[in-house]
């Protein structure tokens, strides 16, 4: 299948290629899915082909016009990889893809390839515990420091005055989440992407645009058509959504993407093979199942909002006291998603009371499973982050973060209501 139907020279739907892109059945025997290519290494045809692959892969020369790399070794190149990345791109609309071993991995190569000693970090908070970790105390160790903002409708703002203290040639990557993990608090992409071009005026190395699109993305929201440099996602979420497999992806420019797949390389970072075609199986289904887990989800945000036992909910879109949150959601995104945060009355004791009493949702981090999720952000997945920080950005001791997956909706109804009878 290519990208563009002949009728019309229309591109087709991001679910349309998402069944059929970048792979052709005759290259497998007639295969209608691609095979699981569960290999170390492929064999060249002939000693020139392997020269002419290896000079691609390592930048010795130029791809020549219609030249793909040739197929070398597993840690620099898969066809199940391939095949994914060239299909999230698509949908992202963006050049170029790279697959990881997990989120974190996904984060952490795209950084160290793209920061040097010196360089600052200008980040949203709060965002996923691994990431504040990765930001706070492993990237210093290399000379890169990162200086937090509160995530929400004047983080552009709040960059633009830290980058102003700092001296803006030092400012080399501006990091987002958003929504913000567990908050649910949306920023403005293209806000975010204006100041970083300001940012680069004159500069060699510009500042980019960072996005973790794994909440919305990519059927709810898409970055890269905001100015976006580059968006990354856990793979194990939505994207894989089984919770039966942890990847990373990474898409965006294709000279962006050559360092980051440098470093992928090197360090070894990417994810095997079954991995990746356990990607493709489930990205065949990922706008059906975000789309329904939306749909309960925005259900069960309104009976949350309207329970006596509910001091606040956080949902993308609902939020509609906060003008400027929901100007930022009606701008960038075409739906909200299934990731419902909401704060209980009674702080910490009350809502483990109600964690406690869940039958159908199940009491475990991750998120964009089938199943429905809940955990405690602040004594579990954030727990690395000082307390009164996360206070500071609306994560309290009462907060649940829910994850809401397919099933029945009454009988999330039912079960949600008897986990906060008591609480």
């Amino acid at each position: 299948m290519k990208r563009r139907h002949p009728l019309g020279d229309v591109e087709c739907n991001p679910e349309t290629l998402a069944l059929g892109l970048g792979y052709d059945p005759k290259l497998s025997e007639g295969s209608v899915k691609p095979p699981v290519f569960l290999t170390s290494t492929f064999q060249f045809e002939s000693a020139d082909a392997g020269r002419r692959f290896f000079e691609l892969a390592y930048g010795l020369r130029q791809a020549d016009p219609g030249e793909v790399p040739g197929l070398i070794y597993s840690r620099l190149n898969n066809p199940n990889l391939q095949i994914f990345e060239e299909r999230l791109s698509a949908w992202d609309r963006t050049e170029a893809g790279a697959t990881f071993a997990s989120g974190m991995a996904a984060i952490s190569t795209t950084l160290l390839a793209l920061l040097r000693p010196g360089d600052v970090v200008l980040a949203t908070s709060p965002v996923y515990g691994g990431t504040h970790y990765l930001l706070e105390h492993i990237l210093p160790r290399f000379g890169i420091t990162t200086r937090w903002v509160p995530a929400g409708s004047d983080a552009a703002q709040a960059m633009r005055a830290v980058a102003e203290e700092v001296g803006p040639d030092t400012v080399r990557a501006l990091y987002i989440e958003t929504p913000a993990n567990p908050s649910n608090v949306m920023t403005d992409i293209a806000a975010i992407a204006g100041l970083a071009r300001d940012l680069s005026v004159g500069r060699e190395r510009p500042a980019l645009t960072l996005v973790d699109n794994t909440f919305l993305g990519p059927v709810f929201q898409r970055p890269a058509t905001l100015g976006a440099d580059l968006i990354i996602y856990s793979a194990t979420k939505f994207i894989g959504g089984h919770s039966d497999l942890i990847a990373g992806v990474v898409t965006g420019s294709r000279i962006l993407l050559h360092h980051v797949l440098e470093s992928r390389t090197i360090m070894g970072t990417m994810c095997n093979p079954f991995v990746g075609w356990l990607l493709l199986r489930s990205l065949e289904t990922l706008s059906v199942r975000m789309r329904r887990q939306a749909k309960s989800a925005r259900a069960l945000a309104t009976l949350l909002a309207d329970h006596p036992a509910i001091e606040r909910v956080a949902y993308p879109g609902m939020d509609h006291d906060d003008l400027a949150q929901q100007a930022i959601y009606d701008r960038q995104c075409s739906g909200a998603g299934s990731l419902v945060s909401f704060e209980v009355k009674g702080g910490q004791p009350a809502a483990y009371r109600v964690l406690d009493r869940f039958q159908i949702i199940r009491l475990a981090v991750s998120l964009g499973g089938t199943e429905s999720l809940v955990e405690h952000p602040m004594t579990m997945t954030h727990s690395d982050i000082p307390p009164d920080q996360l206070e500071r950005y609306g994560v309290r001791p009462g907060l649940i973060r829910l994850s809401v997956g397919l099933e029945h909706l009454s009988d999330l109804k039912r079960d949600l209501r008897y986990a906060l009878a008591e609480a």
